[in-house]
């Protein structure tokens, strides 16, 4: 049965979790953030509850996390308060996983990793989180070259503003650019209404 992954993609405190840091939208963010995870995790504590038989094909949720090096200047260096995840995966989950990157793209930090998911089902890659120029883009185009299905969750990433562009100016591009290679963009809130009415994350 074909199975969905969800990337959150760099939820990270420097970007979302510390006001003197983090993007103009990190309300938002976190609000959405919270709102799908808590419905992804409830589908997914209730399958694990179903006899197997019965079971729909639970989503994979990944969480994924930027590193730098000390040499690069960055701030999310390993251990690091800015480093650390606003919505780290459950210890006890194994629908839930952790990938480190250190590129833009985490099919291209993680060559293995189209791999990974293929043999594990997935097909389908829903995608949300920040930065949508930067690391939402690049991950969500390195899902659509390895061959998944692809949606980016409208409302659910962002940026900052930069001199001539605001961020919600840079959302609407990057969902068109998405678009435009083949992927399918949804609201956040239709997008948990829709998994609720289905049961799993779809």
């Amino acid at each position: 049965m074909p199975r969905t992954a969800l990337f959150v993609i760099d939820i990270q405190n420097e970007l979302a979790g510390h006001p003197q840091t983090e993007v103009p939208g990190a309300a938002r963010i976190r609000t959405a953030g919270s709102q799908i995870l808590r419905i992804s995790r409830a589908l997914a504590d209730a399958a694990a509850a179903t006899p197997p038989e019965e079971q729909q094909n639970p989503a994979l949720t990944v969480f994924v996390q930027h590193e730098e090096s000390p040499e690069s200047g960055g701030t999310l260096l390993r251990g690091a308060e800015p480093w650390k995840l606003v919505f780290p995966p459950r210890e006890d989950a194994v629908d839930e996983i952790l990938v480190a990157k250190t590129t833009q793209n985490t099919f291209e930090s993680n060559p293995d990793f189209a791999d990974r998911l293929q043999n594990a089902g997935v097909d389908h890659i829903i995608a949300f989180g920040l930065q949508s120029e930067c690391c939402v883009a690049e991950t969500c185009k390195g899902a659509l070259a390895a061959g998944f299905r692809l949606t980016i969750l409208q409302g659910a990433h962002s940026t900052y503003d930069e001199k001539q562009k605001t961020a919600a100016d840079i959302e609407r591009q990057i969902e068109e650019m998405l678009v435009s290679r083949g992927a399918e963009v949804v609201p956040w809130e239709n997008a948990v209404s829709r998994w609720e009415t289905a049961g799993v994350v779809c």
